[in-house]
């Protein structure tokens, strides 16, 4: 099946070319949106644009603000290289906070990628009732902009409880400049693009791989109505994906994951970023930022198979911790599947054997060029949100069968009790483990309110003991802010404050 290309720009679209089995992007030439929307092949290329800044959002970005902003992961210090503020100060929970903003920029690039799926979605559904052509065609495209465009403001208003809302193109300066949203009125802006996108989306098996689908917008709202504790809306969009007969595990838990240049969009996923490996500019490179270092390329060889391996110097991130080590049962599959260890000869700590997350670390061709896919939703994750949410009306009993068939696969005994408060603990630790390092983690702390209840006691231990948590020695430290901003949301970006008098 050909997938079209994907387009670059935020008001300038390419010309559209076809590679096969997959969404790519090849910036040829650019239009004004007021010449360029006028045919289906138009807003095609459109709504491919509106999908490209994912690929940065889950290459760069929420594995920091996600991921390593939790309990999950750490950050590797290696002082010979000196501290990339940016990135250390999220692992260390002391990102720099004045009147509500923030100077971090990772915070400041996620914010703007977001707004780069707004503005390029918005373009779309303010024209395409316009233009006429195959309404078949015409409802996929609008379900797939309004999918796109809920996707980006729940992104912001987990990450910032508030945001701007804009639901036309900004055509002037001062047009950007609108006051702040509150999350409830973000939520119900959220709910109203969900609702009406899930008739217009095809199922996964009529749909072209990797675009939204009626089960991934269903998901998405079902998340949006777990966040806000709202259970009895999320059980019947869950129930739908569960019976939809679209979804099942993969039978090996390490299946689950695609590989550089195949498994991609399997039976599991709902849901998942597309890369391509190659030198088109559509690749990933996660493993290279997330394996430890200095590595030499001896060690890294085995890990990523190149034929061209080289050494990385420097600081790597997203490392995971001794706690999610600590949190896998005996027996579970997925712990070995999802961590792995290499020895570092040239690291600075005593011991040199560090973990790196290794359900990511699959083989590929070139140094620096991957091509997995990234997970945003799979339906093992469907299942046990049926169960939180079975759960969390007080029908244990319903729920036990769904969280029972995902341990199942990890080789887990089933769980029997019904009673609330423990399963609630149950399935919480159970998606602790089974999305380990897929960006689930900081949103669960938030939506349950135990941020606090995990992260000072972590903050604790790191700094009892940071050579445990991948410090160099005991005269490296955390800095003496150090796990002092735990919050539930992130400051604003700064730089927008220079652009709006209402941050």
């Amino acid at each position: 099946m050909k997938r079209y290309i994907i387009a670059a720009g935020l008001l300038a679209f390419t010309l559209t070319g076809c590679h096969e089995g997959f969404l790519t992007v090849v910036p040829e030439t650019s239009l004004s949106s007021a010449t360029f929307f006028k045919t289906e092949a138009d807003f095609q290329q459109a709504v491919n644009a509106a999908y490209v800044p994912l690929r940065t959002i889950y290459n760069d970005r929420t594995w920091k603000l996600a991921e390593m902003h939790s309990d999950n992961t750490h950050y590797a210090r290696n002082r010979l290289f000196g501290a990339v503020d940016n990135t250390q100060n999220l692992a260390d929970f002391c990102i720099p906070v004045s009147n509500g903003l923030t100077t971090n920029d990772n915070v400041l690039q996620q914010y703007r990628q977001d707004f780069v799926i707004i503005s390029r979605t918005n373009e779309i559904l303010t024209r395409i009732d316009d233009v006429e052509f195959n309404a078949a065609a015409k409802a996929n495209i609008k379900g797939q902009a309004l999918f796109l465009r809920a996707f980006a403001y729940f992104e912001l208003v987990r990450y910032f409880n508030k945001a701007p809302l804009h639901l036309e193109p900004v055509t002037t300066r001062e047009g950007a400049a609108k006051p702040l949203s509150n999350a409830q009125e973000l939520y119900a802006q959220i709910e109203a693009d969900l609702k009406a996108a899930i008739p217009l989306l095809p199922n996964k098996s009529e749909q072209q791989p990797g675009r939204a689908t009626s089960g991934a917008a269903s998901m998405l709202l079902a998340d949006v109505y777990m966040f806000q504790k709202r259970w009895g809306d999320a059980e019947p969009l869950l129930r739908s994906i569960v019976t939809s007969g679209q979804y099942q595990l993969m039978d090996d838990y390490d299946r689950a994951f695609s590989e550089t240049n195949s498994n991609k969009n399997n039976a599991e996923s709902i849901f998942e970023v597309q890369y391509m490996e190659g030198s088109a500019g559509l690749n990933g490179n996660l493993i290279y930022q997330f394996i430890p270092a200095p590595i030499t390329a001896d060690e890294l060889a085995p890990i990523t198979g190149t034929s061209n391996p080289q050494s990385i110097s420097g600081e790597n991130n997203n490392i995971p911790t001794p706690d999610i080590i600590e949190a896998y049962e005996p027996g579970d599959k997925r712990k070995d599947i999802s961590i792995g260890y290499v020895t570092l000869s040239q690291s600075l700590r005593e011991n040199k054997v560090y973990p790196y997350i290794k359900k990511f670390a699959r083989k590929h061709a070139v140094h620096g060029n991957t091509g997995q896919n990234f997970p945003v939703y799979r339906y093992s994750e469907a299942l046990l949100f049926l169960a939180e949410s079975l759960n969390e009306q007080g029908n244990g009993s319903e729920a036990l069968p769904y969280l029972n068939e995902v341990r199942k696969r990890a080789g887990l005994d089933p769980v029997s009790t019904t009673n609330t408060a423990e399963l609630r603990e149950i399935i919480f630790k159970e998606r602790r483990v089974e999305l380990a390092f897929e960006n689930k983690r900081w949103f669960d702390l938030v939506r349950t309110g135990r941020v606090r209840e995990f992260i000072e006691p972590f903050g604790q231990r790191v700094k009892a003991d940071p050579v445990k948590y991948y410090y160099p020695d005991p005269a490296t430290t955390p800095p003496s802010n150090a796990f002092t901003v735990l919050d539930d949301y992130y400051p604003l970006p700064a730089v927008e404050a220079d652009l709006s008098p209402h941050f």
